[in-house]
């Protein structure tokens, strides 16, 4: 077995000088020995992937509630594809893949049961306690505070190059959020934000064609869809993975583009840039844009949907009243825990819980502990 640092140095061979290299540079917040095989950001990958949080993905919606049928999206799967395309995506480039992938692996983690809606109704009883809810956030405080791998320190104690890249994250759907973080995204994070736009728009067509929700003939009034659909029909694959196809296409011309006009040479520069390095040429994100309108006026916002959406906000609504007078066992544990005000333990118990948790536990009116 070769030499764990010479494996880094060879590794390093392959990135771009802009790339973040395998060792890390900003290191962890609790200094820790170097694993004897393990890359660093490999071994952040790997807490994350054995975290309870990751685990109860599989039970989250990410359009229709989880339970509604076995070959519909949920979180894990969502980061599951997401996950893939940033590999993808960080290898052509000649950036740092195990980076990239440990990005888009605990993106989600903070995410509520319920999709969007069920993040929109957290953020609403936050902001009537006077706080607010950002998945993102959510997702930095569940592994530096909420998930435990050691009784040495709270969190998965995560490169900071991670934490950087989960507090960058954010998508059409994400609120703009203030932070202490001043300079740009890394690559790697861009990657992470155009892979989760790409996967989300592929799946969500995806499961709105086998809803029957949409149709196929709907779709093809609009030009993005249409040249997918035609380009699946010419080869016989799935319009899905054209649609993935041509907008990862299209984000590596646009980046070799932006990375030669803006003379990005160093990470530095990466640190330094004022605009997104990895993005959508104009000319697709106005065909995104439009798909992506489309999608929400004819997906997010039909009937089925918005009865699922109504059901799951109506839960996390009644969940808050009944632990805000009566808090389980579970938030005051979290709240000793934290050090937070009962609001913010109650936040936290909710957000971690799966679909099905939340509707058993609003049903049975239990405050009793998993």
């Amino acid at each position: 077995m070769k030499n764990l640092q010479r494996r880094i140095t060879q590794a390093n061979s392959s990135l771009t000088p802009y790339a973040i290299k395998h060792e890390g540079i900003l290191g962890r917040l609790h200094g820790e020995e170097p694993d004897p095989t393990r890359f660093p950001f490999q071994r952040d990958r790997d807490r994350i992937i054995h975290t309870q949080a990751f685990r109860r993905l599989k039970g989250k919606s990410q359009v229709f509630v989880a339970s509604k049928g076995d070959h519909y999206r949920t979180r894990l799967t969502h980061t599951m594809e997401v996950a893939q395309i940033s590999r993808d995506m960080a290898r052509t480039l000649g950036l740092n893949e195990d980076l990239a992938e440990c990005i888009a692996l605990a993106h989600d983690l903070g995410h509520t049961p319920f999709g969007h809606a069920g993040e929109d109704t957290m953020r609403e009883e936050m902001e009537r306690c006077g706080s607010t809810f950002e998945h993102n956030l959510q997702s930095i405080r569940v592994v530096t505070i909420l998930e435990e791998r050691t009784s040495k320190y709270q969190g998965l104690n995560l490169n900071r190059e991670v934490l950087e890249g989960l507090m960058k994250h954010r998508t059409s759907f994400d609120e703009k959020h203030a932070d202490d973080i001043s300079r740009s995204p890394s690559l790697e994070a861009q990657i992470v934000n155009i892979a989760d736009e790409i996967a989300y728009t592929a799946h969500d067509v995806d499961d709105g064609l086998r809803s029957e929700i949409l149709t196929i003939e709907e779709l093809m009034m609009i030009p993005l869809f249409a040249e997918a659909y035609a380009e699946a029909k010419k080869d016989g694959t799935e319009v899905r993975g054209q649609i993935i196809h041509m907008l990862v296409l299209d984000a590596y011309a646009e980046a070799e583009n932006r990375l030669k006009d803006s003379g990005i040479k160093t990470l530095d520069d990466v640190y330094s840039a004022k605009t997104d390095l990895v993005t959508f040429s104009e000319a697709m994100r106005n065909k995104l844009d439009s798909l992506r309108d489309f999608l929400l006026e004819n997906f997010y916002k039909s009937e089925s949907v918005l009865r699922c959406s109504k059901r799951g906000k109506d839960v996390i609504h009644k969940l808050f009243e009944l632990y805000e007078n009566n808090p389980p066992d579970k938030v005051l544990e979290l709240k000793e825990k934290t050090g937070s005000p009962i609001h913010e333990a109650i936040k936290d118990y909710i957000a971690g819980m799966t679909d099905q948790y939340a509707f058993d536990k609003k049903n049975s009116g239990s405050t009793a502990s998993p």
